[in-house]
């Protein structure tokens, strides 16, 4: 007897894109700043990204030179490199960048907020050590078969400990190590980390003068905080030696308020067919200010390979999305960005 084939769903669901909602809180957000606000967000599972600068670049030049820009941002980190481009690309489209954080601000979203003239934060606001780790393709592998990320910092504290324990014993630690990861890993995350404290000296270079100064506390956000994600509060901003100011109620009242609109647009969309094949829809990154919202989204199939244990993208149309008012009307496009 013949099985009878499963219906697939005619519609993939879409996360909601509220283009007029989170436009009216920037208005407010300008109004009250008296500025020009452009923000940055991304979900869980969004990062800072080359692609990134391209995006900004289209919301820039929507908004055109601004005597100061106020920067909204919500990301958990990403590529440091592309943060030090990010900065480059502001600070030519306005005189003076201020930074406003209502929440995470972590790794590769900190950066950015190291090439601005001023850091407001809210209440709940918090930035983050910036010592690199990266994932390698040469990387260990976890239970779910996907690589992971390395520190330079849980290496050096591995051999520490090895030393420690050992004491004068002529073992090399780097004998066991290199067992678990693999030697040209280790290279990476040592230069990583050397670039990592360039990029900070050159953020900083922005608005500080002081090459010492600038060493200083590029220093002590790659080596001072024994974790990565140590959160960075108010006043232990302050002693590091960036320049940070209080949000007021009101703007992170709004800012929540937007990050919580942001929030509902990256929500995951999923729509499952069958035990092993699945489409995803989901907003990871986005740009907004006034008159136009930048956006990447997710857009693939899903299938699970058993003998694997991990799931594997098909039919990839994922891609950067552009929605832009003119005069009354709303034009919606798709972005080209390689």
């Amino acid at each position: 007897m013949a099985t009878k084939a499963k219906v697939r769903p005619s519609k993939e669901k879409q996360p909601p894109i509220l283009f007029d909602k989170t436009q009216n809180i920037i208005k407010q957000v300008n109004k009250l700043l008296g500025g020009t606000v452009v923000t940055y967000f991304n979900n869980t599972r969004g990062s800072v990204c080359h692609d990134d600068v391209l995006a900004l670049y289209e919301v820039l030049e929507k908004i055109g030179y601004q005597k100061k820009i106020y920067l909204f941002l919500k990301s958990s980190g990403g590529n440091g490199q592309a943060s030090l481009r990010l900065v480059n690309l502001l600070r030519q489209y306005c005189d003076e960048v201020i930074a406003v954080i209502p929440l995470e601000c972590a790794s590769a979203a900190t950066m950015i907020t190291l090439g601005a003239n001023e850091i407001q934060m809210g209440p709940m606001a918090y930035l983050t050590p910036v010592d690199t780790s990266l994932t390698h393709s040469l990387s260990p592998i976890d239970r779910d078969n996907d690589r992971v990320s390395v520190s330079l910092d849980e290496l050096t504290r591995v051999v520490r400990l090895w030393q420690a324990q050992n004491g004068e014993a002529r073992e090399n630690p780097y004998q066991e190590l290199f067992q678990h990861v693999h030697p040209l890993v280790i290279g990476a995350v040592d230069r990583a980390e050397s670039l990592s404290i360039m990029l900070c000296k050159e953020l900083l270079a922005y608005h500080i003068q002081e090459e010492s100064e600038a060493e200083r506390i590029a220093n002590a956000l790659n080596a001072k905080y024994p974790s990565h994600g140590y959160p960075i509060l108010f006043e232990e901003a302050k002693r590091i030696g960036l320049k940070v100011s209080r949000l007021t109620p009101e703007i992170n009242t709004l800012l929540l308020e937007l990050n919580e609109l942001y929030s509902e647009m990256g929500q995951r969309a999923t729509t499952d067919f069958d035990d092993t094949h699945a489409h995803g829809n989901e907003i990871l990154n986005i740009w907004e200010s006034t008159g136009m919202l930048v956006y990447y989204q997710q857009d693939k199939d899903w299938f699970y390979r058993t003998e694997e244990r991990r799931w594997i993208s098909l039919n990839d149309v994922s891609r950067w999305r552009r929605v832009m008012k003119v005069g009354n009307k709303v034009e919606k496009s798709d972005l080209h960005i390689s």
